[in-house]
C-alpha cells in the first residue's frame, strides 16, 4: 500500500493507483471528462489538472501514479487556474443550445462550467459547426457539442468489443464519426449515451420528451435475460392522473452482475409499453365480437369455464402455460391455482422440444457454482450452441473482457455468429449434425481417438486451471435436448470444466423454484403425480382447456403452427396478458389485462440463482391488474385453499419458506457407454428467437424493431453450396413446408451458415405461426420440393 495526501487528508492506496482514485477513496472530487473507471486512461482532456508538490507544473490526476509520500493539491491557485483555462478552451467551440439540449439539467460540462470554469470566456471568434451522422434508430447525434473525450470510442473497442466510432484528423478538425457512414451494430451501443458527458450522442427515440430533472428514478430489474441487469426506470407525472409515464431506462450500477453497462434491449423495450395492441381492459367473446367488460364478469367466464369442464372430464381437463417473462409470485400462484384445480399439467417451457431428462435436472438451471463475474477470469470457455452476443449481451461482454485477460474461447455451432471476441477453435456443422458431433467430442474427452481440432479442443479445457462450457440456445431448442444435456454434463465431468446453461427469458430459474414446471413443486420437491411439459400441451397431447399466461403461442411456441391447431380445438382458453394479438382473437374465450413489469411488484431469479425483487414504478390509469392479484382473486373465487396473499412479499415468502435451505443440486451421472449418435441427413431449420423478438414487449418497441428490420431480414438462408445442391438461386422465392404449414420468402446465400441448415428465425411477423423451431424442413421452388 501507498500513503499518500490528497488536501491535507491522509490515505492509502494499492500500488499502481492513480491520483484520481486516491481522491475519490479521500472524498475529494476532481473534475474530469476523457476519464471513466472503467475505460482505459488517455488524459485527453486535461480537465483533471492538480497540482503536486515538488513538480512545477500541473499535472493530469488520471494518468499519474501515486507514490510514497506524494502530497496532492487539487484546489491550489495553481490548480484551479489550469483547470478554468482548460475549461475555457474546451468552450471555445461548444454551442450555446443548452435550452434545446436532452443533456440539460444532466451535463457534466454544465456542472463542471458552474464548478470550475470562469464567469466569462475571452474568446470572441467564430465557433465550429459539424455535420450531424446517422448512427441508427437508437442513438441520435449533435457532434457540434463534442469535446473529443473519446469515451465512446474506447467503449466500443474495449467494452463491446466492436470499434464502430473513431477519430479522424487533429487538431480543431478532429471528428468523432465511423469514417465510413454505417449504423451502429453494437447490441450495447445505447451505453455511449451514458458515457457522453456533454450531450453529443443522445437517447433517440426519447429526444426532446422532457428533462432529466422532471423525472423521478425507480430501481429495477431487466425483464429480457436471465442475467438480471440492474436498471433505472425514470418515470414523470401523467397529469391530470396520479399515474407515471415510463418515460426512459437507463443502467443501475451493480459490479456483479451488469457493472455499469445495460444492452440496448434492456434500455429501449419501454418504448413498447404503449403500444395500440396493449389490452387496457377484460374483453369476452360474444355472439356478437369481442365486448368489454368489468373485472368481475371476466373472471367469472373464467370460474365457468373451468368449472363446466371439471364437472365433465375432471380437473386434469386443464393446463396452466406461462411465458418467460412471470414474476416467481406468478409464477407460484398459477401452478398452486392449477395443482389446486386437480390439475398436474404446469409449464413454462414453451420453447423447448424434449425435456425428457426433467427428472435428473438441477434445482434450477443456470451457472453452476460460477457467477457472472467469475467468467471474465475463465481461461478457457466452450459455446455449446449458443450465440451469447444476442441471447446474454452482458454475458458476451464478461468473455470478451476474459479473452482481454488471456483467456481463450472455443464454440460448437450451425452458424458462425459474428461474436466480439476471437474464436481459438470453431466446429461449424450441420444442424442435424449438431448432436453427433458434440458425441464426437465427449469420445475424445473420454478417451477415444479424434481428429487434431477435437484434440486440442478437449486439451485445451483440460489444461485450462479455470474452464467454463456454457450451453445456449440451439442446445436448449434441440430436438433432443435432453441428450445434449447430458453430452455437455459429462464433458463437463470429463475434462473438469464447469457448466452453465445460458436459459431463456429474465425468471427461468424462478419457474423451477416456484413450482411451474409438471414434476416439481415449489423448493423443487418432487411432484405427486408428473403432467405434461408445454410442447406436448401444445402439440401433441392437449387437453380441453388453457390458461394462457403471458404467453403468445405463434410466435414464442417451439412449434406454432401446432399450438395454434391445439388452440383453436380447444374448448376453453383463458388469455391472461399485457398485449392482444389476432391470434389470441381467433382461439380464446377471455382475455385478461395484466400489468406488464413496471406496473407489478415481482421477483427475478437470474441464472446465478440471486432472488431479485422490485417494486412497481407506475400503475396503469386502466383497470389493468398485477398478475399476482389477479390470480389471488380467481383462486378465491374457485374456493380454493391458501389465496389470502395481500402483497407480493407475503407471496414470496410463502415460496420462500417451502424452499428452507435450497441448493442447486448438481446431479452425478452414472457410468455409460456412450451411444452411437448417427447424425441426421436432409435439411434441418435453424430458428432462433433473435435479439429484440424474444418477448412481447420488445417485439412492441418500434426502435428495436427498425433495428429489426435491417438486422434480421425475413428471408430463408442457407449455404451457397447448399442452394446450388438444391438448384436455388440467390434472391428468388422460396416456399419452406414445415409440420404441414408453408411460407413463402426471398433466398439469401449465407457462408456463414454450415451445409444443409437452412436459417430461419422464429418470432418474425412473417414466421409468426409456421412451422417447428428446430427441425427438419423442406424447401421447394414451384413444383420441385427440396429435402436434401
Amino acid at each position: 500500500m501507498v500513503e499518500l495526501e490528497v488536501d491535507g487528508k491522509k490515505v492509502e492506496m494499492p500500488e499502481g493507483s492513480m491520483i484520481i482514485e486516491a481522491a475519490h477513496e479521500a472524498g475529494v472530487y476532481v473534475p474530469r471528462f476523457c476519464y471513466h473507471k472503467k475505460l482505459s486512461i488517455v488524459a485527453s482532456c486535461r480537465m483533471c489538472l492538480v497540482e503536486v508538490e515538488k513538480i512545477g507544473k500541473p499535472i493530469p490526476a488520471c494518468a499519474t501514479p501515486v507514490t510514497p509520500g506524494m502530497k496532492v493539491m487539487t484546489r491550489s491557485a495553481k490548480a484551479l487556474h489550469a483547470q478554468k483555462v482548460v475549461m475555457e478552451f474546451l468552450l471555445v467551440n461548444h454551442p450555446l443550445d443548452c435550452p434545446i439540449c436532452d443533456q440539460g439539467g444532466e451535463c457534466e460540462l454544465q456542472d463542471l462550467s458552474m464548478g470550475f470554469g470562469r464567469g466569462f470566456s475571452d474568446y470572441t471568434e467564430s465557433k465550429r459547426a459539424v455535420e450531424e451522422e446517422l448512427l441508427g434508430p437508437l442513438v441520435e447525434t449533435a457532434m457540434t457539442r463534442c469535446i473529443h473525450c473519446t469515451r465512446c470510442v474506447r467503449f466500443g473497442e474495449e467494452i463491446a468489443g466492436i470499434r464502430e466510432l473513431g477519430a479522424t484528423d487533429r487538431g480543431e478538425a478532429m471528428k468523432i464519426g465511423t469514417y465510413l457512414p454505417h449504423v451502429l451494430s453494437s447490441e450495447l451501443s445505447g451505453n455511449i449515451i451514458d458515457l457522453c458527458p456533454v450531450g453529443a450522442l443522445v437517447n433517440k427515440p426519447a429526444r426532446y420528451t422532457g428533462r432529466g430533472y422532471e423525472y423521478t428514478e425507480h430501481p429495477m430489474v431487466s425483464p429480457h435475460d436471465s442475467v438480471g441487469s440492474h436498471l433505472f426506470v425514470h418515470t414523470r407525472a401523467k397529469h391530470p392522473t396520479t399515474c407515471r409515464e415510463v418515460m426512459r431506462v437507463v443502467p443501475r450500477e451493480h459490479d456483479a452482475l451488469n457493472e455499469t453497462w445495460i444492452a440496448d434491449r434492456d434500455r429501449y423495450s419501454c418504448h413498447g409499453l404503449y403500444h395500440p395492441t396493449r389490452l387496457y381492459r377484460p374483453r369476452v367473446r360474444r355472439a356478437e365480437g369481442w365486448v368489454d367488460v368489468d373485472w368481475h364478469t371476466a373472471l367469472q367466464v373464467v370460474v365457468d369455464g373451468l368449472e363446466t369442464l371439471k364437472e365433465r372430464d375432471g380437473g386434469a381437463s386443464v393446463a396452466g402455460i406461462a411465458g418467460y417473462t412471470a414474476t416467481l409470485e406468478e409464477y407460484y400462484l398459477l401452478q398452486k391455482l392449477i395443482r389446486a384445480w386437480g390439475s398436474p399439467h404446469v409449464d413454462h417451457r414453451v420453447r423447448e422440444q424434449d425435456v425428457h431428462d426433467q427428472l435428473d435436472a438441477p434445482t434450477w438451471p443456470g451457472l453452476e457454482n460460477l457467477s457472472v463475474a467469475e467468467l471474465e477470469t475463465q481461461d478457457t470457455i466452450f459455446l455449446v450452441g449458443s450465440n451469447v452476443r444476442e441471447s446474454h449481451p452482458i454475458i458476451s461482454h464478461r468473455i470478451h473482457q476474459a479473452v482481454e485477460n488471456g483467456g481463450k474461447v472455443m464454440a460448437l455451432h450451425s452458424r458462425a455468429h459474428p461474436f466480439v471476441f476471437p474464436l481459438r477453435y470453431e466446429r461449424l456443422v450441420p444442424a442435424g449434425h449438431f448432436l453427433s458431433e458434440l458425441a464426437e467430442l465427449v469420445r475424445v474427452a473420454e478417451g477415444a481417438h479424434g481428429d487434431a481440432e477435437q484434440t486440442a479442443m478437449i486439451a485445451l479445457l483440460r489444461d485450462a486451471e479455470k474452464a467454463v462450457i456454457l450451453m445456449g440456445e440451439q442446445g436448449l431448442h434441440h430436438t433432443n435436448a435432453s441428450q445434449v444435456r447430458g453430452l455437455v454434463r459429462r464433458l463437463s465431468v470429463a475434462t473438469g470444466a464447469r457448466l452453465g446453461f445460458l436459459t431463456d427469458g429474465p425468471n427461468a430459474a424462478g419457474a423451477w423454484i416456484a413450482g411451474a414446471v409438471p414434476h416439481r413443486t415449489p423448493g423443487g420437491k418432487p411432484a405427486a403425480q408428473i403432467g405434461r411439459d408445454a410442447n406436448s400441451l401444445l402439440a401433441t397431447n392437449p387437453v380441453p382447456a388453457y390458461v394462457l399466461w403471458n404467453v403468445e403461442p405463434e410466435y414464442d411456441a417451439a412449434c406454432p403452427v401446432q399450438a395454434l391447431r391445439t388452440l383453436m380445438a380447444a374448448e376453453f382458453v383463458a388469455c391472461f396478458t399485457s398485449f392482444v394479438t389476432p391470434a389470441m382473437e381467433s382461439y380464446a374465450q377471455v382475455l385478461l389485462p395484466i400489468a406488464p413489469f413496471v406496473e407489478t411488484a415481482g421477483t427475478y431469479v437470474n441464472l446465478e440463482g440471486q432472488w431479485q425483487s422490485f417494486s412497481a414504478v407506475t400503475e396503469s390509469d386502466e383497470v389493468v391488474k398485477p398478475g399476482w392479484k389477479v390470480l389471488r382473486v380467481l383462486g378465491n373465487l374457485l374456493e380454493l385453499p391458501g389465496f389470502d396473499y395481500q402483497t407480493a412479499h407475503e407471496v414470496r415468502e410463502a415460496v420462500r419458506s417451502q424452499c428452507g435451505e435450497l441448493s442447486q443440486h448438481v446431479p452425478v451421472l452414472p457410468k455409460e457407454v456412450l451411444p452411437i449418435v448417427v447424425p441426421v441427413a436432409g435439411l434441418t431449420r435453424l430458428a432462433p428467437w433473435p435479439i429484440y423478438r424474444v418477448d412481447a414487449l420488445v417485439r412492441r418497441s418500434e426502435p428495436l424493431q427498425a433495428v429489426t428490420a435491417w438486422q434480421c431480414a425475413a428471408a430463408i438462408a442457407v449455404h451457397p453450396d447448399t442452394a446450388i445442391q438444391l438448384g436455388l438461386t440467390a434472391g428468388e422465392y422460396v416456399t419452406a413446408v414445415q409440420q404441414g404449414s408453408q411460407l413463402t420468402l426471398p433466398l439469401i446465400c449465407d457462408v456463414r451458415l454450415a451445409h444443409d441448415t437452412v436459417w430461419l428465425p422464429s418470432a418474425l411477423s412473417e414466421t409468426s405461426g409456421f412451422g417447428q423451431a428446430e427441425g427438419p424442413i423442406v424447401l421447394k421452388r414451384g413444383d420441385v420440393c427440396s429435402s436434401n
